[in-house]
């Protein structure tokens, strides 16, 4: 299975330390983000990484050269932010086959590879690592809605009213569909192309979800702790941006479940 790495953003909301390097490229505990990224893929046992690179591309593509760790990479460029869908589509000529799509700026440190096997066991469209947070915390991301038994119900990309406080962890595995379901995005509010507007198509498809109680393990995020105005000049130390360790449990969506249909709205035979 290959893993494609999301690493062409600008990383804004890590500035100063971006101004003059990627996002991916800035230390976290001894080492860039990518390394942890790559680290955690590698173990699983990925076949190639493909690495969607846009904001100081030639930096990263200087830094790791043609592979890392015996893994073949093979480098996308996303010559504008539009969005994660966006983002994503970039790599589609080079995947033919489920895979793993990471945000290359989050250190898991979990058991990746459950996430991989379950979704290979349940034959899923998509599987996504949730994680519980404040909800404040929700309305700055991706936010999964679940119903009563576990089912996704929905994802709501950084709303003002948070249906839960299950955010998406930029850690999934999907089907190839995903490709397709990314081209019939359109264009949010904010003007970018969702990823979360990705996985509600392949939900209103008629794919059924399903949660499982399992904690697989945590996740780092990596988010600048200073507030506009603030004195706190912690920013400039990347290791005070380790500040979430959650415990992350699994949302899988399921395929050949119930009645099907294609993203336009018929029925798949």
């Amino acid at each position: 299975m290959d893993a494609v790495v999301l690493a062409a953003g600008e990383g804004s909301r890590l500035r100063p330390l971006t101004d003059q390097r990627p996002k991916g490229l800035v230390d976290v505990a001894g080492k860039p983000l990518l390394t942890h990224c790559f680290d955690a893929l590698v173990d699983i046992g990925v076949d190639e990484l493909v690495v969607v690179v846009g904001y100081r591309k030639a930096d990263i593509i200087d830094h790791y050269g043609d592979q890392y760790g015996g893994v073949p990479i093979t480098y996308v460029h996303q010559r504008e932010q539009l969005g994660l869908a966006h983002a994503l589509l970039q790599a589609e000529p080079y995947v033919d086959d489920d895979f793993v799509l990471v945000n290359g700026d989050n250190v898991f440190r979990a058991d990746l590879t459950t996430a991989v096997d379950r979704h290979r066991e349940s034959e899923s469209e998509a599987t996504l690592l949730v994680e519980d947070v404040t909800e404040e915390k929700a309305k700055t991301t991706g936010v999964a809605e679940t119903g009563a038994d576990g089912t996704l119900v929905s994802l709501v990309e950084k709303p003002d009213d948070p249906p839960s406080t299950l955010i998406q962890t930029g850690f999934f595995v999907f089907s190839t569909l995903i490709f397709h379901a990314c081209h019939l995005v359109q264009p949010s509010d904010r003007g970018e192309y969702e990823l979360t507007d990705a996985i509600g198509l392949l939900i209103g498809s008629g794919r059924t979800s399903r949660r499982s109680n399992s904690t697989v393990g945590g996740r780092t995020s990596t988010r600048c702790p200073t507030s506009k105005g603030s004195n706190d000049n912690s920013a400039s130390d990347p290791t005070k941006l380790l500040l979430s360790r959650r415990a992350l449990t699994l949302v899988r969506l399921l395929r050949g479940s119930g009645q099907e249909h294609d993203l336009a709205g018929h029925e798949l035979e």
